[in-house]
């Protein structure tokens, strides 16, 4: 941890103390991601590209012996206690830690209670994932306490079930897997099927390049209804290609079915096999240092995303064509979508000029003004202190 993290998680031990009456266990951090290629792929069991940041959930935690969990943030306020055979009806922002925790006993963890406090820079509703952030520490934390240790996979795995089964989310297991997994190396290329791992090189600092995050400040609900549409049309788009999942489908078979698919499973299909194409054509791209090919990849991406999956928005194209017109390398929308952030490769001396070009855009569009925020990969979960 740095020292810009210091402060934070200062501040978060000495409001433990205040409101718990004795200090904590310990601390556990978790990162946010930001992901380079590969969205809406995670769910159809395909490929993903994402980089855990230097933006994270920090939980200080200590144990209890009266079978409650009792969570609280210092963003949030305070949930109130919750005995541990009612998580799984939990609600609200806290759903998030207290659907953790059910899915770890539902993975046979022995947790006798415990007291949460948390806090976190990731941005919520900027498609950072700052849930996962969430769950991930929070997991961390209360494996610590129980005196066990689950295979990351299994956490991952668990904390995806809780954001589907508690929260109501019907995520993937991307983001969960990048929090637990990161590495300060550079991305993971992450095969959602079989939960491979590699980590690729980014050498951004060699290339004369820094990883951008403009935040639109337009917030999207992953709960909400078009995300979990997104799904089911996938799943049905499979279902009548005769593949096991998307993943498995070619850009023939979705041409070649399109009377079948219809107009809108069949954008969504094309998406898919295309964007899981582009994940690899991206790793590629990076490994052969050319770094000229990702401005098309991204652009590629963003449209269809945009075009064929149908979750872009007014603000994000706007964010995206500036950022390019401002001296950015690539640039495309990043996560879920309605919303959210656009993932940048910017050169360090043109950071300023994409600002302004992303602030006057969306002033001249009646937009919110964009945040930029310079990120860098980070290492996964774990205990800090």
């Amino acid at each position: 941890m740095g020292a810009a993290g210091r402060p934070m998680t200062d501040e978060l031990s000495s409001r433990f103390l205040d409101v718990v009456g004795a200090p904590p266990a310990g601390r556990w951090q978790a990162p946010g991601r930001v992901n380079l290629m590969g969205d809406h792929t995670d769910y159809n069991e395909g490929f993903v590209l994402p980089v855990a940041i230097d933006l994270r959930c920090t939980v200080a935690a200590r144990p209890r012996t009266d079978g409650v969990l009792h969570v609280r943030s210092l963003q949030r306020g305070d949930a109130g206690p919750v005995p541990l055979d009612q998580l799984g009806s939990a609600q609200g922002w806290a759903a998030y830690a207290l659907g953790t925790a059910w899915a770890l006993l539902q993975e046979g963890l022995d947790l006798p209670g415990a007291d949460l406090v948390l806090t976190s820079d990731v941005p919520s509703g900027a498609g950072l994932s700052s849930s996962a952030a969430v769950e991930c520490a929070v997991a961390m934390a209360l494996q610590d306490l129980a005196g066990s240790r689950l295979p990351l996979r299994t956490v991952a795995l668990a904390a995806q079930r809780a954001e589907a089964h508690v929260v109501g989310a019907p995520v993937g297991v991307m983001d969960q897997m990048a929090s637990l997994f990161g590495s300060a190396d550079g991305a993971l290329l992450l095969d959602c099927r079989s939960l491979d791992i590699r980590t690729v090189d980014l050498d951004l600092d060699p290339r004369g390049l820094v990883l951008a995050v403009l935040d639109t400040r337009v917030s999207h609900d992953l709960a909400a209804g078009a995300y979990a549409e997104r799904r089911r049309q996938c799943e049905q788009a499979a279902l009548l290609l005769g593949v096991p999942a998307l993943r498995d489908a070619t850009e023939r078979q979705v041409h070649d079915a399109a009377a079948t698919l219809g107009p809108t499973l069949g954008a969504r299909a094309r998406h898919v096999v295309s964007e899981g194409a582009r994940v690899h054509r991206v790793v590629e791209a990076l490994e052969r240092d050319d770094v000229a090919a990702l401005g098309p990849l991204f652009a590629a991406s963003h449209a269809s995303l945009r075009d064929d999956f149908g979750v872009s928005c007014p603000e994000l194209d706007t964010a995206v064509a500036a950022a390019v017109s401002g001296g950015a390398v690539a640039a495309r929308m990043t996560g879920g979508g309605f919303g959210g952030s656009v993932v940048a490769l910017v050169p360090p001396d043109a950071l300023e000029t994409v600002a302004r070009s992303c602030r006057e855009a969306a002033q001249q569009a009646g937009h919110p003004l964009p945040a930029l925020r310079v990120v860098t990969p980070s290492s996964g979960a774990a205990r800090v202190v």
